[in-house]
Order: structure tokens, then sequence, then C-alpha cells
């Protein structure tokens, strides 16, 4: 398992031409947040930064979806 989450690494780094160290405190910023109102409650992940655009698109990754999950009000 450790080869394989080196290589991985490796990988990124060799594609993104960023150290884990950048990416990863890069991507560590990236949150999901929990909000309930009157219509129910939704989870929704914070904005991208330009930064983390640029990683995803050099992995050729589709970013995750703006809201992540909705929950309607019990009527």
């Amino acid at each position: 398992m450790c080869w394989l989450a080196l290589l991985l690494v490796r990988i990124i780094e060799t594609t993104t031409g960023h150290i884990w160290h950048h990416l990863r405190d890069e991507l560590d910023t990236l949150h999901v947040g929990t909000f309930t109102g009157p219509a129910g409650t939704y989870r929704q992940r914070t904005e991208l930064t330009k930064p983390q655009r640029d990683i995803l698109a050099k992995l050729d990754l589709t970013p995750p979806k703006k809201i992540v999950e909705l929950t309607p009000a019990a009527a």
C-alpha cells in the first residue's frame, strides 16, 4: 500500500509540476459546509480557487459538484 501511495504521489507531482506538500496544502482548503433553512438542508463545497482549478485540470479531473447533497424540509 505504501509503495502504491508513493507511486500515486509521484505521478501527481510530475503531472502538475508541483511538490506534494504544495498540492496538499492547496487542496486542503477545499471544504464542505452544511446549511439548514426553512426550505431544507444542503451541503455545499467552497468555491474553487484558481490554483485548485489548475491542479484539477492538469490531472484531468472533473471538479466536485458545488451542491453535494440537498434534503428538502418535511412538510
